[in-house]
C-alpha cells in the first residue's frame, strides 16, 4: 500500500510494541534507583517493582562484576532496560512495515 494513502491507525500496534518497551525500561529505572538509593526493601511498592523487574531483567543480573555495587545495579539493570528498548523498537518497526 503506498504511503499515500495510509491511516494513522495502521502504525497503532508498533506504537503500542514500542510503548511496552518503554514501560519495561522504566521499570528496571525505577528498581535501579530504588537500590542505589537504598529504599526500604520491606515496603510493598519496593516488593511490587522488584517482583516485575526481576523477571524483565532475563539474564544480565550477576553480569558483571565491578567491585562496586551501585555500579553493578547500574550496568546489570541498565543493559537489560537498553535491551527492552532496542529489541520491542525493532520489533515495532518490523510491524509498521507491513
Amino acid at each position: 500500500m503506498p504511503y499515500l494513502y495510509r491511516t494513522q491507525s495502521e502504525g497503532v500496534a508498533a506504537r503500542v510494541i514500542a510503548g511496552i518497551g518503554g514501560l519495561f525500561a522504566l521499570i528496571e529505572g525505577v528498581y535501579i534507583l530504588m537500590l542505589v538509593f537504598d529504599a526500604d526493601q520491606s515496603n510493598r511498592f519496593f516488593t511490587f517493582i522488584k517482583g516485575l523487574a526481576e523477571p524483565l531483567a532475563l539474564f544480565f543480573p550477576g553480569l558483571f562484576h565491578t567491585g562496586n555495587g551501585d555500579l553493578d545495579i547500574v550496568l546489570n539493570y541498565g543493559l537489560a532496560a537498553v535491551f527492552w528498548l532496542v529489541v520491542t523498537s525493532f520489533i515495532a518497526r518490523l510491524v509498521a512495515r507491513y
